[in-house]
């Protein structure tokens, strides 16, 4: 008996949602980031102003003077939507946690000298704080941002920055065999310390910005494009070269979230400035406004960890900065 097997092709009526192949066409397959972010944001049927802002909509496109046709333009170029997010920060989480328990298990940091356990304390540790105030700063970018890509992304950006900060607070009761009271002279250390003062100022200033797009340009762009090179990069290598490897086992996590970050928070700049010449001065005036406060507030910090290099350092994250920046069409 003789069984002839045929096979038939039934293409789909329709490959995506409408909204999605409003944009792409209507014969091409939407990635599950496009149907994850895009046309999320609420346009119609807001019933009513919010009682605290009565001058703008819920969601009102005028909360920045940065102004797009298509706000769904602003993607993450990592196509991080819920998923692919929490899987990846998982993975990274398991890593995390190997390192953290092979430093305290094997005690690897009690044969470090007492003078660079100090420099950690005072340089490092305080951070926690600044990743903190990063959290709220992303919360409202997310709160008030427009558009389901940049709003999804702030939110990830949120709780990234609350990750880093407790794995922060890790080093420290590492550093303390578990002594919570690490934590308070840290915070002594952030709020009555002359050198964070200037930072600390800088972090207030911006979690009272009222315009999102030039938050995000202050602090995932400036503060964070600064400070990350400074402490967990360069500083880092010098407190590695003292102490070996064990202390930077702590902050792999911190090192390769950087790098992928500023993937978004360039991708979002360079898009806005590309819009048009009006969004390229206001991001320009911005930039060129709020650097020299970032040095500033960074110069302390980089005096305490570097002494005489201080400025040298200042002076290569700067540089670094400034590359960023020519790519996204900026200058510093």
């Amino acid at each position: 008996m003789t069984i002839d097997l045929k096979t038939t092709s039934i293409d789909p009526v329709r490959r995506t949602f409408d909204h999605i192949a409003e944009k792409i066409g209507p014969d091409k397959n939407a990635t599950r980031y496009q149907e994850a972010v895009w046309g999320l944001q609420p346009i119609l049927n807001q019933h009513y102003r919010p009682t605290w802002d009565p001058s703008k909509t819920l969601y009102d496109t005028s909360r920045t003077v940065v102004v797009m046709e298509d706000f769904d333009d602003l993607i993450d170029p990592r196509q991080y939507y819920y998923g692919t997010w929490t899987i990846r920060r998982g993975k990274q989480q398991d890593s995390q946690e190997n390192n953290f328990n092979f430093v305290e298990s094997r005690r690897l940091m009690e044969s470090v000298e007492a003078v660079w356990l100090d420099k950690i304390r005072r340089i490092v540790l305080p951070l926690r704080h600044v990743a903190w105030a990063a959290n709220i700063n992303n919360s409202y970018i997310a709160a008030y941002g427009f558009g389901g890509p940049v709003t999804s992304a702030a939110a990830f950006q949120m709780m990234d920055h609350l990750g880093i900060a407790q794995y922060i607070t890790r080093i420290g009761l590492i550093l303390a065999d578990n002594d919570a009271g690490i934590l308070a002279d840290t915070k002594s250390l952030w709020v009555e310390n002359a050198m964070w003062q200037l930072l600390r100022a800088l972090m207030e200033e911006a979690m009272v910005t009222k315009d999102w797009f030039e938050l995000h340009v202050l602090q995932n762009f400036l503060i964070d494009g600064m400070l990350y090179p400074l402490v967990f990069d360069r500083f880092d290598r010098v407190v590695t070269e003292h102490t070996g490897a064990a202390y930077s086992m702590m902050n792999e996590f911190t090192v390769e979230w950087f790098a992928e970050a500023s993937r978004w928070v360039d991708g979002v700049m360079k898009r806005a400035v590309q819009e048009s010449n009006e969004n390229k001065v206001h991001i320009q005036r911005w930039v060129t406004a709020w650097t020299p406060r970032v040095q500033d507030a960074l110069k302390p910090i980089a005096d305490a960890a570097f002494e005489e290099e201080g400025g040298n350092a200042i002076d290569e994250i700067s540089d670094l900065l400034t590359t960023r920046a020519d790519k996204i069409g900026l200058d510093i």
